[in-house]
């Protein structure tokens, strides 16, 4: 538990735009990204399993772990974040689908020669020219819905 602590940012104090903010938490520097992609090559080669990774497998695979995590919230309604009333066991099998994802995902990006950090930041620059917030504030409409 002490673990989790650390890694959580401090709460901020609400401002007049954040009223009721949920507390962050802060991911661990390591791995990186660029760290598990090696990770994962690794242990593909290792395992003569390059044959198989190829973009299409990896990308049926990713959805299939994608799919294992939504059975994870199948029937449960409406979780609160932070999942306060998850057992530490479906914790536990979250964090090793939402893994699985991860993995899959890095290695579909590298097979497919996409560098996953640099179109992070490119997306989200092209997110902030479709959404921006002073114009979409408080809203979930999608970018066609509203009215420049």
């Amino acid at each position: 538990m002490a673990e989790r602590a650390e890694n959580q940012a401090d709460p901020k104090t609400p401002t007049e735009n954040e009223t009721n903010a949920p507390e962050r938490i802060s991911f661990s520097a390591k791995p990186t990204l660029e760290d598990i992609r090696r990770l994962q090559a690794q242990f593909t080669d290792e395992r003569d399993w390059n044959q198989y990774h190829q973009p299409r497998n990896l990308l049926l695979a990713l959805v299939g772990e994608v799919g294992e995590v939504s059975e994870l919230f199948q029937w449960k309604g409406e979780v609160a974040e932070g999942l306060p009333d998850w057992s530490e066991q479906e914790r536990m099998a979250l964090s090793h689908e939402l893994s699985d994802v991860l993995i899959y995902l890095v290695e579909l990006a590298e097979k497919c020669h996409v560098d996953l950090p640099r179109a992070v930041l490119e997306k989200m620059e092209l997110n902030r020219i479709k959404y921006p917030a002073s114009k979409v504030h408080g809203s979930a409409k999608k970018y066609t819905e509203y009215q420049d």
